[in-house]
């Protein structure tokens, strides 16, 4: 039987949404392996002169405790 743990980030990046929840992917897989798969919780932007600076979200990521 495989224990699962999921842990929660914020990621932020000007390009878009897609790109944001790949950096926290890219981020914890330096610290983690056997990642599983990612929820996207929230998604969030700044905004700067009327336009969009950065794109937000919050993401869970599971990955199988070995």
């Amino acid at each position: 039987m495989s224990v699962v743990k999921v842990i929660e980030l914020i990621a932020k990046s000007p390009e878009s949404w897609e790109a944001a929840t790949q950096k926290a992917i890219d981020e914890a897989a330096k610290s983690v392996k056997n990642i599983e798969s990612v929820y996207v919780k929230e998604f969030k932007a700044s905004v700067k002169n009327n336009k969009i600076a950065e794109y937000v979200v919050i993401v869970k990521v599971s990955f199988i405790v070995d």
